[in-house]
């Protein structure tokens, strides 16, 4: 390249803010137009546009962090209503604590300057500048998943599965069923899953009841294939990553899942790719890190115009994100993927077990035998 060719960026002016006062506007003429995170979340902004008006996309929100807390279950709910949000992949706190607010259980604002002794003394637990009441509000959520607990599954469930009917027992039973993403997730059909089921309070409470002999028995590999299922399928797979961490991961690997565990090459990395993160690569904490480090696991197509990452707090990228969404692209046709997902799953083990060099790999490590008796137990009689 040449000096004109480096300099040929558009100039940068005095910011006017006069004229710029709606958050499209704002972000597109003055984040856009400047430099460092805010242009970047500029970035963010026209990618997330792009990605919902290409309706072949599959989007799924990852979600880590405590967001719940600080009422991130309202802008989520949102998305989910407009058809921006397809599927999400959540650590179960951020799940935990939607149920909070659906039934009046007080999480109010606090202080991080606090004596954390005498929080404690007084039945009080904080989340940085969020005091949550022990008795009224963890416990009181507690026995709500007890009686979930209680319920009967014949078999292991996936976390869908699980959240599924947590979001339809919320619906039912709680006085503000639509402050939860969950309930809303369930009514909407968005399914729901988290890689770690036994990292949060959730899995706490079933591990309480399975002692007393309510079981419920989560099957997370189940969650592999689903989620693999779901990408295989769409014709373009785009994700929002809030923070990064297990969830950001369980969505990413669904392409090598499909590349290196199933010689499956229908896909070839995910199409868009948005992260809102505080940290640095050189720790090794995104996970997979940027996208142009997913390129050489096969997680993302190609690092350009449709992947950003955004080094900031995503207490205050994450509403504006959302809102500048809800402003650019008008509702799309909610996909449903709830009600579709077995059916996915179907396809994928029938492109699975017909697949050459994969039937060679797994018949040369067991049996013909074994490979005839899983294909007839899980999609009936062998043509040949």
């Amino acid at each position: 390249m040449t000096q004109k060719d480096y300099m040929s960026g558009k100039m940068i002016e005095p910011l006017e803010l006069d004229g710029n006062e709606d958050i499209k506007n704002f972000v597109d003429n003055i984040f856009g137009d400047s430099g460092y995170n805010g242009r970047k979340l500029a970035q963010a902004c026209e990618c997330a546009k792009r990605m919902l008006k290409d309706k072949d996309t599959v989007v799924c929100l990852t979600l880590a962090g405590a967001m719940t807390p600080i009422g991130m279950s309202g802008p989520i709910i949102k998305m989910m209503e407009s058809g921006f949000i397809d599927f999400i992949i959540s650590t179960g706190a951020n799940l935990y604590h939607d149920l909070h607010r659906a039934y009046n259980h007080p999480m109010v604002q606090g202080d991080e300057f606090v004596n954390d002794s005498d929080l404690n003394d007084n039945g009080v637990a904080r989340i940085y500048d969020v005091f949550i009441e022990d008795s009224e509000t963890l416990l009181a959520t507690d026995m709500h998943l007890a009686n979930l607990a209680e319920s009967e599954f014949k078999e292991p469930i996936s976390t869908s599965e699980l959240h599924k009917f947590l979001g339809e027992m919320v619906l039912k039973t709680a006085k503000n069923p639509e402050k939860s993403l969950l309930a809303q997730a369930a009514k909407h059909n968005v399914p729901i899953y988290t890689s770690s089921p036994g990292d949060s309070s959730i899995g706490m409470n079933f591990a309480l009841t399975w002692l007393f002999g309510h079981r419920v028995m989560i099957d997370s590999i189940k969650d592999v294939i689903e989620t693999t299922a779901i990408v295989r399928a769409a014709k373009k797979n785009g994700v929002i990553i809030v923070g990064g961490g297990s969830p950001k991961n369980f969505y990413m690997q669904t392409q090598p899942m499909l590349w290196q565990m199933l010689r499956d090459e229908s896909k070839g990395g995910h199409d868009y790719f948005i992260q809102l993160t505080t940290d640095s690569p050189q720790w090794g904490g995104l996970s997979g890190a940027t996208p142009q480090e997913a390129i050489s696991w096969g997680k993302v197509k190609e690092a350009g115009k449709n992947t950003v990452v955004v080094y900031s707090c995503a207490s205050i990228t994450l509403p504006i994100l959302f809102q500048y969404m809800k402003m650019a692209v008008r509702p799309r046709e909610k996909k449903g993927l709830y009600g579709v997902k077995d059916s996915l799953v179907k396809e994928l083990m029938e492109s699975a077990y017909a697949n050459k060099e994969l039937k060679e790999d797994i018949v040369a490590s067991t049996s013909p035998e074994n490979y005839r008796r899983v294909y007839e137990k899980m999609l009936g009689p062998m043509n040949k």
